[in-house]
């Protein structure tokens, strides 16, 4: 199906400091065919430290959710240093209601809302997933009376904490800044913010893993465990970071058939369901 970008904000951003495409996040939609789309929709957010995009983290694995016949939103996100926390969670949850306002013309469930993202990516839909609200009924903006909580979280390699020894520092000086109180930098280390109400996650990781070390998955799934949140992990021996959907290795290669089976258990790629 073709693709098109969507503005999550069509009259400026809030915080905007600019009109240029780094100013306007956004969102592009990948449909599944009709005859294979079962209503279930996941939000994706790349990776890149908190200061780019990694494209190969982006329309290619939307892509995929579509062949599952879910429809992928590939989130452009605000960045840092130009932007700051909570600029980039403000993006990522404006992005899950969006999809829940207009999911009757997607034709999609709004209870079936799933948030994927690697690296930093990952680090913001964790975010999305332990720092929600369930919206303002009141609210002027239609949007922004829908429910921000992801249904699943899929992570992906991510960063989760900000704290010293796993910390990725560079993306927590891009979204942070380099002198950040310490009670900031621990309400956004995410392992700390795990409830029940924290959705279902699917985590990957590789113990080689030298630029986001796999503990931040390790830290985050205690958690999920001692909240009673549902889970799946897997720790692969060997790969590097950033291996995205890692089509030419046949180890890693195989996450996304694992992610597939575990979304269809949370009733994700179930028709109409």
């Amino acid at each position: 199906m073709a693709e098109k970008t969507l503005l999550l904000w069509p009259n400026g951003a809030p915080g905007a400091l600019g009109t240029e495409d780094r100013d306007v996040p956004s969102l592009t939609v990948f449909e599944p065919a009709p005859d294979k789309a079962n209503g279930a929709a996941v939000v994706v957010c790349p990776g890149g430290g908190y200061g780019g995009l990694a494209d190969h983290e982006g329309a290619p694995v939307a892509r995929w959710l579509s062949t599952l016949g879910v429809t992928g939103f590939v989130l452009r996100y605000r960045l840092g240093p130009r932007y700051r926390h909570p600029v980039m969670l403000g993006d990522a949850a404006r992005a899950i209601r969006l999809v829940r306002t207009r999911a009757a013309g997607w034709k999609l469930d709004p209870a079936r809302v799933g948030i994927l993202g690697f690296s930093a990516g990952g680090h913001l839909a964790s975010t999305a997933a332990t720092h929600f609200d369930h919206g303002k009924p009141d609210a002027p903006d239609p949007i922004d009376q829908h429910s921000s909580r992801p249904n699943v979280a899929i992570l992906i390699y991510p960063v989760i904490s900000l704290l010293h020894p796993y910390a990725h520092v560079g993306s927590r000086e891009n979204l942070l800044g380099k002198d950040a109180p310490d009670d900031l930098v621990r309400s956004l280390s995410n392992e700390t913010q795990v409830t029940a109400q924290t959705p279902p996650t699917f985590l990957i990781h590789t113990a080689e893993d030298k630029g986001v070390p796999a503990e931040n998955s390790l830290l985050f799934a205690l958690a999920l465990r001692k909240a009673g949140v549902p889970l799946e992990m897997h720790l692969y021996e060997r790969g590097p970071h950033g291996f995205g959907l890692a089509e030419k290795d046949p180890v890693l290669g195989d996450w996304p058939a694992r992610c597939a089976a575990w979304l269809n258990v949370r009733g994700f790629l179930t028709k109409g369901a």
